[in-house]
């Protein structure tokens, strides 16, 4: 799992209920609470658009110890729930409203933020309006030698594809035309998922990183996993000279 690699000061784009914190690096205090190791994360942003997933991702950051505010320029209506039951040490975690399709667009609490050590998306790509401006705009917000840590549903691999460690004997060639099929009908169910995009190929191929390590996989759990395998890994921002 690549969410524990997750450290310093951290931004999510579209995390959504926000999950997937409780894969980040924890630790136990003193009175027994299971909270967010603040010796691994110093803040934690999250860029989510959609304000009717609010009520839940400011309860599950509650519950991982953080200390919720929302940015009173994208969020001007919106008031935290309770910060009584944070620490004194508890990690600062802000909502703000928003996404990174362009950059002119971009939030001024995202850039004020900046630069950032960690850059995180989970299933995010493929709906956003424009996945290549958004991943060029993730490395303008990444610190030299920070790191984009991504999982993201993407199209069938070509067979043979060099990252794909579980294949499944997977039938790629007429799974990805599946894909092609019904990604119309998908897109509009799925509130604009789109499963055809070659996710790991456009962040692979953008410029400015140092490294790029990503790998693929075919589940084959049930139909709706054959039509979204997926892709996760970490890409290094390149050291300025």
């Amino acid at each position: 799992m690549i969410w524990p690699e997750v450290t310093g000061k951290v931004l999510e784009i579209g995390p959504g209920f926000a999950e997937s914190l409780r894969f980040l690096k924890h630790t136990t205090t003193n009175d027994g609470s299971y909270v967010v190791d603040p010796h691994v994360i110093n803040s934690y942003t999250a860029l989510e658009p959609n304000k009717f997933l609010y009520g839940n991702l400011d309860k599950n950051a509650h519950s991982n110890g953080f200390s919720v505010e929302y940015d009173d320029k994208t969020n001007p209506e919106c008031k935290p729930k309770s910060n009584t039951s944070a620490g004194a040490n508890a990690v600062p975690f802000k909502i703000v409203c928003g996404t990174l399709d362009k950059f002119e667009n971009i939030p001024q609490a995202i850039l004020d933020g900046a630069p950032y050590d960690t850059i995180l998306t989970s299933f995010v790509l493929c709906t956003a309006k424009d996945p290549k401006s958004t991943v060029d705009n993730i490395i303008k917000l990444l610190k030299p030698g920070g790191a984009y840590v991504f999982i993201e549903h993407v199209r069938q691999p070509p067979p043979g594809d060099v990252h794909v460690v579980e294949d499944n004997n997977v039938d790629a060639v007429f799974w990805g035309k599946v894909q092609d099929w019904i990604n119309p009908l998908w897109s509009i169910i799925g509130h604009g998922c789109c499963v055809t995009r070659n996710t790991g190929e456009t962040i692979f191929k953008a410029q400015g990183w140092m490294s790029v390590d990503y790998k693929s996989v075919r589940p084959v759990i049930d139909l709706q996993s054959r039509i979204m395998p997926l892709s996760f890994g970490k890409a290094i921002k390149a050291r300025e000279d």
